[in-house]
């Protein structure tokens, strides 16, 4: 029997499609961008086209649309740049394929809070919250356990130490590359654009797993 298949849409460098690999899942990612580190088959073009085309023929779809709008890292120092907020569309486009899916992005996202994970649920070295809009499969909510200290870093001129990283931005005074890479569960690419740019694997091989246990029950 054959794998059930998850589509990666705006799939960046492979953060959740990672997390989906290791649950059990074959994955096809699509990006507007080149994504040459991308660990699975790849396809750049626009993700609403793709899903709109090939969506049916996936078991479960993962859209991770941009985050820019909507962060609150990015609306004070945007500089008069816009983003686009492809969450309404691409909602309408994923109903449209019939299939179970999941939207990710920031907390101040306007995506149901169905989920919301943190990397210390997972024993992770960042915080790195996250929402999730789950449709056509329960999704149980992990215990938010209490977060342990600070973030480590750079500050005023001082290093502080902390059990966290802050994995964002080109990671000036936040630690190393190698860091960034264990707090996230990141080992292919060592960018740390890509690194900042994705969601640690952990959080969506928890979904992954939580989709097929579902999947197993209603068609045994």
């Amino acid at each position: 029997m054959r794998p059930p298949r998850v589509l990666d849409l705006c799939s960046g460098a492979g953060g959740a499609a990672m997390g989906y690999h290791q649950a059990g899942f074959d994955v096809v990612g699509v990006d507007i961008n080149p994504q040459p580190r991308y660990p699975f088959e790849f396809h750049q073009g626009d993700a609403i086209e793709f899903v709109t085309a090939h969506g049916p023929d996936f078991d479960l779809i993962h859209a991770s649309w941009p985050c820019q709008s909507h962060s609150t890292l990015t609306k004070g120092t945007n500089k008069g740049r816009s983003y686009p907020d492809l969450i309404p569309a691409g909602r309408a486009a994923l109903l449209t394929t019939g299939r179970p899916y999941v939207i990710e992005n920031v907390q101040s996202a306007p995506i149901r809070h169905d989920l919301v994970l943190c990397g210390e649920m997972f024993d992770l070295a960042v915080i790195r919250h996250r929402v999730f809009e789950v449709h056509g499969f329960p999704a149980f909510q992990n215990p938010h356990v209490a977060h342990r200290g600070r973030v480590a870093g750079m500050r005023h001129g001082r290093w502080y130490e902390g059990p966290y990283f802050a994995v964002y931005g080109q990671g000036g005074g936040k630690g190393t590359v190698a860091q960034w890479q264990t707090a996230m569960g990141i080992d292919w690419t060592d960018n740390r654009h890509e690194i900042a740019e994705s969601i640690p694997p952990a959080y969506t091989r928890h979904l992954g797993g939580q989709f097929l246990a579902h999947h197993a029950a209603v068609t045994a």
